[in-house]
């Protein structure tokens, strides 16, 4: 049973009862991440999502761990371009104690001036430790090259620098800013009594409020046809290729998943088949989408031998381009309607992937898609839908791209020679 729920702050609450399982996941959904900071503050975010779990006034940081741990539970949290999420997972015995731990963390947290320089050090550990991962080099790289200075482009840990500028007053003013119940959602899915969940979660988030409210809203950003490498010198070279998408909550979504999945979304795509199979000039070549508030991208990864680099850029063009000309048969649609349902629910089997599920529909869109209603979805894409997502992604092709790895002649050729060497 699903439920969405609005508080008199303006919190709403996105329950889903599963009555055959034990557990009960509680997540706390902000509308607030990286997009929502400027070059001053980038990271902030991130750095306030460490900071939640500190101390509070009632608990230290160990015993906010310990209070879960103890008894069998998890609490994480992450942060991203548009949310920042705090999670516990436990016994259905304990969804009241979930919920007073996530309040005590978002209320009464101390933000120590002693733990928020330990804290600094630790993220700038993580900045460095990111800066060795190729990958997430090129990540990074690329959403520059897609949207250039757009705040959708920054650094989702920020810079050692900003990082570095933290203080007390700078956590505190944005918390207020941001942190409001306008701009979250509760969400819960698992084992509960239905009949006074509002209730329980009234008692602990019913008197947020706060005077300094910046209810998020995002822009719509231009789409660049930008091409950036950097150098790093390992042994090979990292590429992404970007296509435009579709952004968040359009119905579209479904039928560029299903496309995206032909294309590479598995070893029996075509991008696999041809690109690692036919051709053998990489172990790993994918493909993957990219859906944010008002804007969205196809990615194409390819990690190789930049020797290998011309031959396997044009043949990815190619494909990309004879994908698009000659689209795909009613078998073919039929077939990946099937494999896109089927991993939709695999990937619900657990009352956390739920949570996260509800929560961001409810944070982004102000429901609940339930599983029936995405089966539909896809079930309804047929071969009108299939050509008009078509005409605006994959016809378009490739139109920025980003590369990390050891200086080569062949970067100086692809895309016209308009790639562009950068630094951090």
């Amino acid at each position: 049973m699903y439920n969405l729920i609005k508080l008199d702050n303006g919190l709403r609450i996105a329950v889903e009862n599963i009555e055959y399982v034990n557990s009960v996941s509680v997540g706390l959904w902000v509308e607030n991440g990286s997009r929502n900071e400027n070059t001053v503050n980038s990271g902030i975010s991130h750095f306030i999502e460490h900071m939640l779990f500190k101390g509070t006034t009632a608990r230290t940081a160990k015993q906010i761990a310990e209070t879960i741990e103890d008894v069998g539970g998890q609490i994480n949290a992450f942060t991203s371009r548009e949310a920042t999420c705090f999670y516990i997972k436990a016994l259905d015995t304990h969804l009241d104690l979930s919920l007073d731990i996530i309040s005590d963390m978002l209320f009464n947290s101390t933000f120590c001036e002693e733990d928020i320089e330990k804290e600094k050090g630790v993220i700038v550990e993580e900045i460095n430790m990111s800066e060795d991962s190729p990958e997430d080099v090129l990540a990074d790289l690329h959403t520059k090259a897609i949207w250039e200075s757009d705040s959708i482009s920054l650094p989702i840990l920020g810079t050692i620098d900003t990082v570095n500028s933290f203080n007390r007053k700078m956590i505190v003013d944005y918390i207020d800013s941001y942190y409001i119940p306008e701009n979250s959602v509760i969400s819960i899915s698992g084992k509960f009594n239905m009949e006074n969940i509002e209730k329980l979660v009234e008692k602990y988030f019913g008197k947020w409020r706060y005077k300094n409210k910046q209810i998020t809203k995002y822009s719509s950003p231009k789409i660049f046809n930008n091409h950036y490498f950097r150098k790093k010198d390992i042994e090979q070279l990292h590429i992404s290729l970007g296509i435009p998408g579709v952004g968040l909550g359009e119905d579209d979504i479904y039928t560029l998943i299903l496309l995206s999945n032909i294309l590479g979304g598995g070893s029996s795509s075509l991008l696999f088949q041809k690109v690692r199979e036919d051709l053998g000039v990489c172990y790993s070549i994918y493909c993957y989408i990219s859906s944010f508030k008002n804007t969205g991208v196809v990615s194409i990864y390819a990690g190789l031998n930049p020797k290998y680099a011309q031959v396997a850029i044009d043949v990815i063009k190619k494909e990309v381009s004879n994908f698009a000309k000659l689209g795909i048969t009613n078998e073919k649609l039929s077939k990946a309607k099937e494999q896109l349902k089927g991993s939709y629910i695999l990937g619900l089997e657990s009352t956390s992937s739920r949570m996260f599920s509800n929560g961001k529909s409810a944070l982004f869109m102000d429901k609940i898609n339930t599983p029936e209603e995405i089966l539909q979805k896809i079930d309804e894409i047929d071969m009108m839908k299939v050509n008009a997502v078509m005409e605006k992604t994959f016809k378009i092709g490739i139109i920025n791209s980003s590369y990390v790895g050891r200086e080569n002649e062949m970067l100086k050729k692809v895309f016209d020679g308009n790639v562009i060497s950068v630094d951090k």
